[in-house]
């Protein structure tokens, strides 16, 4: 049996994002790493009600050189080693590079959906860029996007605005499981 999940950005959703004139940026170390307040809460809530917690990042550093793999690697396992995650599916490449799992594109949530067994149509995806909810539209999850007031474009639609994942959680619980 297929199960529910809620598909979560990394940087900006569960880790603070390094905004640098209004625009966000990944930790650039692991001392700079910083989980927002109210993600344990709100992803133990999540996971006692049965959803998969499952981070889809994209770090493009990495393929523009900008950032070492290694340190994306020890940020994703961090995080993995102190929050209730399921999983953590991460694209380390660039717009040229032309691949499939790259947000605004569905591939990292479709290949999560597969590998961990998971109904899409069930599941949520929260996000704090147009590119997070784009691919979680085209995954066929809801969606929630955490405005920050980025100075950059802006999701064209999604289904919940809110200021927090622990305000995407708490709508999550109140409204009960999707039917897919």
């Amino acid at each position: 049996m297929k199960r529910r999940a809620v598909f979560l950005d990394r940087d900006g959703v569960i880790a603070r994002a390094i905004v640098r004139e209004r625009k966000p940026y990944p930790p650039g170390s692991l001392a700079e790493l910083e989980i927002l307040p109210g993600v344990p809460e709100a992803l133990r809530a999540l996971k006692l009600e049965g959803y998969r917690l499952v981070v889809v990042t994209n770090q493009p550093d990495v393929a523009r050189g900008a950032t070492p793999q290694a340190l994306v690697d020890r940020i994703n396992d961090r995080l993995a080693s102190v929050l209730p995650l399921d999983a953590v599916f991460t694209c380390l490449h660039d717009d040229q590079d032309r691949c499939d799992c790259r947000k605004p594109l569905p591939g990292l949530i479709t290949r999560a959906a597969a590998e961990l067994e998971i109904d899409q149509a069930s599941s949520y995806l929260v996000g704090d860029r147009w590119r997070d909810i784009e691919a979680g539209r085209r995954a066929g999850c809801r969606t929630f996007f955490v405005d920050h007031d980025y100075d950059e474009p802006r999701p064209q639609s999604y289904d919940f605005r809110v200021s927090s994942l622990l305000e995407a959680a708490g709508i999550i619980l109140a409204n009960g499981p999707l039917e897919a």
